[in-house]
């Protein structure tokens, strides 16, 4: 399985973007895709992730209620829009696949099976 995502760029801070991640050599619409993000010196966390139907997704506290995750099964990709973006959103984005999650499962990245490269948002001030 390959993940690619991309997207990303300099933006100033209230600016938006959209990533996305095109997954291969598997079913798209067989496993969850979750979006995690690491910043310089710090560990990588998760932001949100979408269920292999796209009936339900699931955002961490910090990008919650500016950030929209959405998928396309019949074109094998995923989409993170993010808006009002601060500084503090700067990072590494990477997406990733997961096979079976647990609702409590979501935002722990161990439970992820396939991992893609990552894209990098920077956001100026």
């Amino acid at each position: 399985v390959q993940l690619q995502a991309s997207g990303g760029g300099l933006v100033q801070a209230g600016g938006s973007l959209s990533l996305s991640c095109v997954g291969s050599g598997r079913a798209f619409n067989s496993y969850t895709v979750g979006w995690f993000r690491q910043a310089p010196g710090r560990g990588r966390e998760f932001v949100a992730a979408i269920t292999w139907s796209g009936d339900k997704s699931t955002y961490a506290d910090s990008v919650k209620g500016r950030s929209t995750v959405s998928r396309n099964n019949g074109e094998n990709t995923a989409l993170l829009h993010m808006t009002s973006l601060k500084p503090d959103d700067t990072a590494l984005y990477t997406c990733a696949g997961a096979t079976f999650l647990r609702d409590s499962d979501y935002q722990t990245e161990q439970y992820y099976n396939f991992w893609g490269r990552g894209t990098l948002v920077t956001v100026s001030s």
